[in-house]
């Protein structure tokens, strides 16, 4: 699999046919989400001799068609670990989802499953992976941090996705009620990336403290001005300034 190297279309309909052609038959990666909006998901499945009714995924959105074609493989048994390996970021995507929706695994081993996703050279399964663990997240967030608290010392996409599916709004996905009232909870989390040297994950924990001001503003600052007095670090300094943009 080799990294994306072309830029995508701006919109839908100035995606090229060949382009098209390519991601429909598996062979080729999309470049943007505009491109991932333009695949034929029931060609796409096909390629993996799996055929579901017809237009079944017309009037979806992206996620609920990601869903809905993982939840299919499934059903017919195709096998995660060679669906993980796809050439196709969407197919590695479905694998993704079908980790998450198999209730035969145990939730420690789905995160072990999930974890080549989320270490993804593709920037789209890398969210996939953890909009698709988003749920257990939702459910019992404090196991989801102890279990995922070892990846915080590993590379920069697993450490992003411990921030992302922890972030109490999110993105696409369900709010974590009880860390938009006690971020406090994620403290082992925020901690530990407070003075990440990488900006894909200040980023995220920026956005992580900026979820949390919608609801707790004081708190954040408070950890904020606590942060710039015990780590005066550039990467401390940016993820404070990025997560009180929207605070008055």
């Amino acid at each position: 699999m080799s990294s994306i190297q072309r830029k995508g279309s701006r919109t839908l309909k100035d995606v090229p046919l060949e382009i098209v052609e390519q991601l429909n038959k598996g062979v080729l990666e999309t470049a943007n989400l505009m491109e991932a909006l333009s695949i034929d998901f029931t060609q796409l499945l096909s390629i993996l001799g799996h055929t579901p009714e017809k237009n079944h995924f017309e009037s979806l959105g992206i996620i609920q068609r990601m869903k809905e074609a993982a939840r299919s493989l499934l059903e017919n048994e195709h096998d995660i670990d060679s669906l993980s390996k796809h050439p196709s970021d969407t197919v590695r995507g479905w694998a993704g989802y079908m980790i998450s929706f198999d209730s035969r695994i145990p939730l420690k081993q789905k995160f072990t499953l999930i974890e080549n996703l989320a270490d993804d050279q593709h920037f789209g399964v890398r969210e996939w992976a953890w909009l698709a663990m988003r749920p257990y997240c939702v459910e019992d967030p404090i196991s989801v941090i102890k279990l995922l608290e070892p990846w915080l010392t590993q590379t920069e996409n697993k450490r992003r996705f411990v921030s992302e599916i922890t972030r109490p709004r999110g993105v696409w996905c369900a709010h974590i009620p009880i860390l938009k009232e006690q971020p406090e909870l994620a403290l082992p989390i925020l901690n530990a990336l407070k003075t990440d040297p990488s900006r894909y994950v200040q980023n995220s924990v920026a956005n992580w403290l900026n979820d949390a001001a919608k609801s707790k503003t004081q708190w954040v600052k408070d950890l904020c001005q606590l942060w710039r007095q015990e780590s005066p670090t550039e990467a401390t300094t940016y993820v404070c300034k990025r997560a009180l943009r929207n605070c008055k």
